[in-house]
């Protein structure tokens, strides 16, 4: 945890901020892939040739990432939430040194500071 930030204070209204945020993109996400699956259902089973664009099976492919990365970002958020009622949020969970508060501001799920993160990154 950051100095002189509690559990109950701006960390926790980002992440929780952040997950509703992320849980209204799931359930759009949800009725963006009933539309897909409904629009195949009447679709020309050919869509694959189909001169209009993108096919409803990429369409569907996208849809199914990108609520795959949304339920990640849930994941990151509640351990984030869990880090932050053990006390051990915004500690680098690497070399054990505080995460600046500003990487925290910007990405409040992460983990480690700037220094681990770029190293890691190589």
């Amino acid at each position: 945890m950051t100095d002189g930030e509690k559990p109950d204070g701006t960390a926790r209204e980002r992440l929780l901020t952040l997950r509703a945020a992320t849980e209204a993109r799931l359930a759009a996400l949800d009725g963006t892939f009933e539309e897909v699956v409904a629009a195949s259902e009447s679709a020309n089973a050919d869509d694959e040739h189909d001169p209009e664009g993108t096919t409803i099976g990429y369409e569907r492919a996208q849809v199914v990432a990108l609520t795959e990365s949304a339920r990640h970002t849930l994941g990151e958020v509640d351990a984030a939430l869990e880090r932050l009622e053990q006390g051990t949020y915004g500690v680098c969970q690497n070399c054990g040194n505080p995460i600046e508060p500003g990487r925290l501001e910007a990405r409040p799920t992460a983990t480690l500071c700037v220094t681990c993160a770029r190293a890691a990154a190589r």
